[in-house]
């Protein structure tokens, strides 16, 4: 053996105790216990509490959280039991997987990043003051490689439309697969204002109509019709008018009739008359359909923020989660028939002898492609393009609307890239009133969703006045979308406030311990965050907001005038309430990109079309992915109304002809 000099051996004793050094702080042990670390999610902080022991991570678990409910957070049913059938949100999916795989590097819930990213960083925090590591817990995780599946019917997108389509595809005897590319059902029928419109002789006995509103259907009829079919129906809800007033009748006249008049005129008339009497003739059934599943509406009708008329039905859950728990328990009655894939996005349709016979499908995780492949056929339901910046601009054309590369969007970022568009256009489809693009004004001023605010501003218009920055109303509160966004364009700053008071129906009060949002946060979350600001008198809420206290009381007394007089300077025609007694409640608000009324072509049965207007086969198409049904502005209420129509029309169709 060879003698090693002193100083190499110095040397190499020191390197020896830096490499052991480094291990050490690599693998660094932890001081077993449980610890409470909390990071910004969505909506709020989420706070974790994580069990260690020496070297690994026994259990993470999300103690709290404020994260939007089917998205970052839990969904759950109207008796507040988890539903999980369509997927588990990331506050506990990422838990469960940081825990089985040991490791920080699992990868984000599509469609909910920031929620994962925020339950990630908390963990990594609790590690590091248990002392241990991070980087010892960022092991590469690997995802199971999926297989070709086949089934008689392929649905892509888990929203509304889609999982319509899925459940009475499967409630018929059909085998389904669901592709949806975020990681749970909803897409944006999961955020919507959870409001259904539909003709209710019921529910429209109980509500008196007032000389102002009738002046909407009388000035519809005396309209010079445009062409014969416009003639007809005009014809027809004169002679159901002319009995209503023979009656002597005091109700709200409604028919399935004038729904679908009233629809296709505020459209613009730009929309396809008889897709929009199939949408505004089946709303009533299309209801009772998912009121069987256990759908639940509130007992009253009202207005809708731009649903122009009353017949509108309000969930009794917040947004869209009473109808996304109600399908998602339906998955998991219908297990044995569908087969729901989740973090799967769907990137080109098969077309096999000049019919579509499924898709390639990309999985989220892995980056690889498998094949989802159609006995019968596809149906299409994959939501718009709002959320799609770059399509947008390409397609805003109408002229009613200028640049808008920088507004923002009510609609989901994973759920609305024009992605079914694409795919059908590639396979033949034509495309249909592409350049008409809806604006909604009641997006929030931090990121433009239709979240935290009061219960009144999303389900009725006729207790609440809209105002400016100068404290002046600007515009008609009941009337139609774009009217009231292209005016809110023109204000400062470009946003307004909701105004509201303690007076009338359904006033709950602020002050309560109880009180939430229509999305479940406190009032007291939403004046610290600036979502909305109170005050006991109009005169402190001016001086709050830097209006004029004068102007802002010109403003209301104005207002209660018409109230009084049932003339008003805007044309409004919908009021019950003067506004008088505080708390007074401002929401400010802002016009966002929230639908897009152009899609692929489809007839009156849910068929795809292709340029030369034929079927093409075995395609079929549902909810916002379609164009021709809303013209140039959608009602508001009749989203919800067209996924389930729509959707259900698309899967009785194909069953109909693959028996």
């Amino acid at each position: 053996m060879k003698k090693v000099s002193k100083t190499l051996l110095s040397v190499l004793l020191a390197a020896s105790v830096l490499g052991c050094s480094k291990s050490a702080t690599t693998s660094s042990k932890m001081k077993a216990g449980t610890y409470t670390a909390s990071e910004m999610g969505m909506n709020d902080k989420v706070e974790v509490s994580v069990e260690v022991d020496e070297t690994s991570i026994k259990s993470v678990k999300v103690t709290k959280h404020s994260e939007t409910p089917g998205i970052g957070g839990e969904l759950k049913d109207n008796k507040g039991q988890v539903v999980r059938a369509g997927g588990m949100a990331p506050v506990e999916l990422i838990p469960k997987e940081i825990v089985k795989n040991q490791s920080l590097k699992v990868d984000n819930v599509t469609g909910a990043t920031i929620t994962s990213a925020a339950v990630i960083r908390g963990v990594e925090k609790a590690i590091k003051e248990a002392g241990g590591n991070p980087d010892s817990f960022k092991k590469a995780v690997s995802y199971e490689t999926r297989k070709d599946v086949s089934a008689d019917v392929v649905v892509l997108g888990g929203g509304g439309a889609g999982l319509a389509a899925a459940l009475e595809a499967a409630q018929k005897g059909k085998r389904v697969v669901i592709v949806e590319k975020s990681g749970e059902i909803g897409g944006d029928t999961l955020v919507c204002g959870a409001i259904y419109n539909a003709p209710d002789k019921e529910l429209q006995s109980k509500a008196i109509m007032s000389a102002s509103v009738k002046t909407t259907i009388e000035k519809a009829l005396n309209e010079k019709p445009v062409n014969e079919s416009h003639k007809a129906l005009q014809a027809e809800v004169r002679k159901q008018w002319n009995a209503y007033k023979a009656n002597g009748r005091k109700d709200l006249f409604d028919t399935k009739e004038w729904y679908a008049l009233q629809t296709w005129i505020n459209g613009d008339k730009v929309a396809n008359l008889d897709l929009v009497k199939v949408l505004c003739y089946q709303s009533y059934e299309g209801m009772v359909w998912i009121k069987k599943m256990g759908m639940s509406f509130k007992g009253t009708i009202s207005q809708g923020a731009g649903s122009l008329w009353q017949r509108t039905h309000t969930s009794t859950m917040p947004m869209g989660t009473g109808f996304m728990s109600v399908y998602a328990k339906q998955l998991e009655t219908l297990k044995d028939k569908i087969t729901f894939l989740n973090e799967a996005t769907a990137s080109k349709l098969i077309v096999k002898d000049g019919k579509v016979v499924g898709a390639t499908v990309v999985d989220n995780h892995t980056k690889k492609e498998f094949k989802v492949n159609a006995k019968d056929g596809v149906i299409l339901a994959t939501g718009g393009f709002a959320a799609n910046s770059k399509m947008v601009q390409e397609y805003n054309k109408s002229g009613k609307w200028q640049d808008l590369s920088k507004v923002a969007t009510t609609n989901r970022f994973s759920a609305s890239q024009g992605d079914g568009i694409k795919m059908a256009k590639e396979a033949g489809a034509s495309l249909t009133d592409m350049d008409q693009i809806q604006l909604l004004y009641l997006g929030n001023t931090k990121d433009g969703q239709i979240t935290k605010y009061p219960p009144r501003n999303a389900s009725g218009t006729d207790q609440l006045i809209f105002v400016n920055k100068e404290g002046k109303r600007f515009v008609r509160e009941d009337g139609r979308r774009d009217e009231i966004c292209l005016n809110v364009l023109k204000q400062k700053d470009a946003t307004f406030y909701v105004l509201e008071s303690a007076d009338g129906a359904g006033y709950k009060d602020v002050k309560d311990p109880n009180w939430r949002s229509a999305d479940g946060f406190t009032f007291q979350h939403l004046v610290e965050h600036g979502y909305v600001v109170t005050a006991d008198t109009l005169e402190e809420l001016a001086q709050k907001l830097k209006m004029n206290p004068a102007d802002l009381k010109a403003t209301v007394d104005r207002f209660n005038a018409s109230v009084d007089s049932g003339k008003d300077e805007f044309g409004r025609t919908l009021y019950s309430t003067k506004l008088t007694k505080g708390p007074w409640v401002a929401t400010p608000r802002q016009a966002c990109i929230h639908h897009t009324m152009g899609g692929v072509t489809i007839d009156a049965k849910g068929h795809v079309l292709n340029e030369s207007k034929t079927p093409i086969a075995g395609l079929y198409a549902a909810g916002e992915v379609t164009g021709g049904i809303h013209g140039g502005n959608r009602l508001g209420g009749n989203a919800v109304v067209d996924t389930v129509v729509f959707g259900k029309l698309a899967a009785d169709t194909l069953v109909a002809e693959h028996k």
